[in-house]
């Protein structure tokens, strides 16, 4: 027997990510973290809905991901919405300062998870906003989906 227990994956998703933008480019960032925000992480209380990246003096940072205070921390607890460093090795954080430079480019992030080795990773995607005729269509590709799968369903159950 192993003395590890097998823990629940975390995921922690920003739906609306891919409904607002094309991904051009996606990117996995570790994330500067202190204790309290990864404890409050692995109970699953954090929110990428607002979030967005920023490169400024040549780091990356994520602004406006809300990570809950930890029930159980004391006066030392993390402020919920502070300013977390990304951490990118050099070149790539230059490649993707170079594109997110070019007009109609933005760094979103989209999912909050932890890799195998249990460091908190923060994926991150090079994109460009969609326009609303782009958005009715992917509207309708997710309706015309679900009603394939509803049909294939009936078809399976008979």
């Amino acid at each position: 027997m192993s003395g590890k227990k097998k823990q629940a994956k975390i995921e922690i998703l920003n739906r609306r990510a891919r409904f607002e933008y094309h991904f051009v480019q996606e990117i996995e960032a570790g994330i500067a973290l202190t204790g309290t925000e990864i404890k409050s992480i692995r109970d699953g209380n954090a929110n990428l809905t607002d979030a967005y990246c920023s490169i400024e003096n040549g780091e990356l940072w994520v602004r406006n991901m809300y990570i809950a205070e930890y029930t159980h921390g004391t006066d030392n607890n993390h402020e919920p919405r502070r300013v977390r460093k990304l951490l990118l090795r050099k070149p790539e954080l230059r490649k993707l300062e170079r594109k997110a430079k070019e007009k109609g480019f933005t760094i979103i992030p989209f999912k909050l998870y932890f890799s195998e080795r249990g460091f908190a990773k923060l994926a991150i995607a090079l994109a460009t906003g969609k326009k609303e005729y782009d958005k009715r269509d992917t509207i309708r590709d997710r309706d015309d989906k679900r009603d394939l799968d509803r049909i294939q369903k009936e078809y399976k159950v008979r």
